[in-house]
């Protein structure tokens, strides 16, 4: 399929039958991917599937949908569809797609190589029989994507990609008799499955490690505040908050705690934060429908940059910033992971934070699973139903600590932090 063709056929239609501004992107997405379940290997298939997306404006009323089947009376259909549908849209002047967005970005690996993902996956059943037997990997899985995309809008714009890449996840569970651990999950995305073995990558050594220790759990003894050490995937959620919090959704509702914080320091000076667009697997294009430029959200605690889209912007009046799907990383700091939790009179070490959606404020209370007890600098036995509270805000001021050490997942390369302050119960 032409992709560029089938979005400029797509794009005149939808001017043709009466859209004042439109943006088209058309997709084509191949896997191929090697299944484990429960040890054993249980599938490798390649895949394909192709997508149409479109959004039209009309009077400034907004409406989008997206089609698999692509000939053209599906697609004749979905456009007369999508009129139907903008007709009867709240009107909002703030409504409009990109123009003058050019880009044609290439990366990563083109062609799967079937061998090396069996070799991988190989690789990480036998690195489990022999480290980790107790584990069973439920689910795991050693991939190869090629996503290629184009995107045309009324505006002018014409965004291209073709990005290759590799993934290696796998979901675990420890079991001994008739106790088991929680389930856990390590995964992420790389150019090339050469070099490092599998079962290192991405901390997935660590994560069936850590289940084979947390068959056995206990509770605490007592209430007690304390401090957190947040290993990378519980650190992304404190960064998910922060990055929600300087988007459009905080921005133009008004609940943005940052909104006029731009150019104060609003966090620990151990802090910062920056966008790596160029991620396996992530091109530096905005949802929208613009090239993503490199974005610094925080250097040494001081916020840089809100978020806004192209709609948030015309709606808050605040400065367009795109931004990818993905692709982020914090700055390592320089204290040794060993010494950042033996820093800890009292406290845990947190694989995972299970706190749903934090008040408006920041504040939230949530269970933490996946984790261990640390009392004068040791870190003890894994922990059941413990819950920590606290605001969002306070943790990003209240950090002392950031390992030396980062897991990179692709698209994500995060350190461990240390947090005072959080009540435990």
């Amino acid at each position: 399929m032409n992709l560029q063709q089938t979005a400029e056929r797509t794009l005149a239609l939808m001017r043709q039958l009466g859209f004042d501004e439109a943006m088209v992107e058309v997709s084509e997405h191949a896997l191929s991917e090697l299944n484990v379940a429960n040890n054993e290997p249980a599938l490798m298939r390649s895949t394909g599937r192709h997508k149409l997306s479109m959004l039209g404006l009309l009077g400034g009323r907004r409406a989008s949908t997206e089609i698999g089947n692509l000939d053209d009376e599906s697609v004749a259909q979905a456009v007369t569809e999508l009129l139907a549908a903008a007709g009867s849209a709240p009107q909002d002047s703030a409504n409009a797609v990109s123009s003058g967005q050019h880009a044609d970005i290439h990366q990563g690996p083109m062609q799967a190589d079937s061998l090396a993902i069996a070799h991988a996956m190989a690789e990480l059943l036998a690195w489990r029989s022999q480290a980790a037997p107790t584990v069973t990997i439920e689910e795991a899985l050693v991939s190869h994507h090629l996503l290629a995309s184009h995107t045309l809008t009324s505006g002018g714009s014409s965004l291209a990609c073709q990005l290759g890449w590799y993934e290696i996840g796998a979901m675990a569970t420890a079991r001994e008799g008739d106790q088991s651990s929680s389930f856990n999950y390590a995964g992420g995305s790389c150019h090339a499955l050469t070099g490092e073995p599998a079962a290192q990558r991405f901390g997935v050594a660590q994560m069936l490690s850590e289940l084979a220790r947390q068959v056995h759990t206990q509770p605490l003894a007592a209430r007690f505040v304390g401090d957190v050490v947040l290993t990378p995937h519980a650190v992304s959620s404190l960064l998910e908050w922060l990055r929600g919090q300087l988007a459009d959704m905080a921005l133009i509702s008004g609940t943005s705690l940052y909104r006029d914080r731009v150019g104060d320091v609003i966090a620990s000076p151990l802090l910062g934060l920056k966008s790596r667009f160029d991620a396996p697997g992530v091109a530096a294009l905005s949802s929208d429908g613009f090239v993503a430029a490199p974005v610094e959200l925080l250097r040494e605690g001081r916020l840089l940059s809100l978020t806004p889209s192209l709609y948030g912007s015309r709606k808050t009046g605040l400065p367009h910033v795109p931004v990818a799907a993905a692709g982020w990383e914090l700055a390592a700091g320089s204290t040794p992971l060993e010494a950042v939790i033996s820093g800890v009179a009292r406290g845990a070490v947190v694989g995972r934070l299970s706190m749903g959606v934090p008040a408006s404020n920041g504040d939230f209370s949530g269970v933490i699973k996946n984790s261990f007890l640390i009392e004068g600098g040791q870190v003890g036995p894994a922990l059941s139903e413990v819950m920590v509270s606290g605001n969002m805000a306070q943790m990003l001021r209240d950090v002392l600590a950031v390992s030396r050490e980062r897991l990179d997942t692709g698209d994500t390369l995060l350190p461990w932090v240390r947090v005072s302050g959080l009540h435990f119960s």
